[in-house]
């Protein structure tokens, strides 16, 4: 049986916030790459990881204000 009402909010919320901590963490992983002393990369090499993560935050805006569609975002540097 499906959850009803304050169910739905509740289980929304718990999920919400659970995985928008996951994602800020994966961030914040991602930007230790930006260590040069143990890194290499170029200006192109950021460009494409932030447009991927842009073009993911615009999918689910549009997701969330259901007019967007399940399509995700394929990335490679090279």
């Amino acid at each position: 049986m499906a959850p009803k009402g304050g169910e739905k909010r509740e289980k929304f919320v718990r999920l919400a916030e659970r995985r928008t901590v996951n994602a800020i963490k994966a961030i914040r992983v991602l930007a230790k790459l930006g260590n040069r002393s143990v890194y290499e990369f170029d200006d192109a090499d950021v460009k494409k990881i932030v447009n991927a993560l842009s073009r993911e935050i615009e999918n689910l805006r549009a997701r969330m204000s259901a007019r967007g569609s399940k399509k995700g975002v394929e990335f490679k540097l090279d």
